[in-house]
């Protein structure tokens, strides 16, 4: 049994990683709110700008492997995951309703939606659901995962589809992690790269449910500050 003094330790330890992730995901943002407050019709503020994007993605990558260095050093040696109170219905009907009727009882939010500064808790795709996520990475991981079960043939062709190739050459699923800022594995020897912005991620599922001929209205996603509300009992 844990003692309450570790119950106490590993919540805070569980904050402070909680807290990384928010920090790594607010300077993409602000990176994306930097460019498009550029004028890009005025050449001096367009060269100073993209100067700034230049450096600061420099330094946003070092951060990045950093702080995937030191979470999972964290992880590891507190024996405290980020994924622990995760949930998902894949392979449990019973489990994935209980789920689904827990989620819906909140805001639902679609990608027709802005989701800067905001961070998620669950989905539901195609009727499965997820829920205990804690950040918008780890949210697109767990919806890949589901898309290579579903069509496991199609997942694979990603790797070549030109909607998931940058204009400076960087793919977005690849079969060789070599390249890629932040690359996670999603599952047989594909990985997709995860350092993105939350509206990044939103357009990249956008794109994939397009290739997978899934309806935008066949995901829900669940918000924590809409999550939190309800259990505070206010309303949003």
């Amino acid at each position: 049994m844990v003692r309450p003094d570790n119950l106490t330790a590993n919540k805070c330890t569980r904050q402070i990683l909680e807290d990384l992730e928010t920090i790594r995901e607010n300077l993409l943002t602000l990176s994306d709110d930097v460019w498009l407050s550029i004028d890009h019709n005025d050449s001096q503020a367009f060269e100073q700008g993209t100067q700034f994007k230049r450096s600061y993605n420099e330094k946003m990558a070092a951060f990045n492997r950093l702080a995937d260095e030191l979470s999972a050093l964290i992880q590891q040696y507190t024996a405290v995951s980020l994924e622990a109170e995760e949930q998902t219905g894949a392979g449990d009907r019973e489990h994935n309703a209980r789920i689904i009727a827990e989620l819906n009882r909140e805001v639902p939010h679609s990608l027709d939606e802005e989701f800067t500064y905001k961070r998620p808790h669950g989905f539901i795709l195609e009727g499965q659901a997820a829920t205990g996520i804690t950040t918008w990475r780890r949210l697109y991981d767990l919806l890949c995962r589901q898309l290579l079960r579903r069509d496991p043939s199609l997942f694979h062709a990603l790797v070549d589809h030109p909607e998931f190739v940058t204009n400076q050459g960087k793919r977005r699923f690849a079969r060789d992690e070599a390249g890629m800022n932040s690359p996670s594995l999603i599952g047989d020897g594909v990985y997709a790269e995860v350092c993105m912005s939350a509206n990044a991620f939103r357009d990249q599922i956008r794109r994939l449910l397009a290739v997978f001929e899934i309806p935008g209205d066949q995901l829900k996603l669940f918000l924590r500050q809409d999550r939190d509300a309800a259990r505070d009992g206010r309303t949003s």
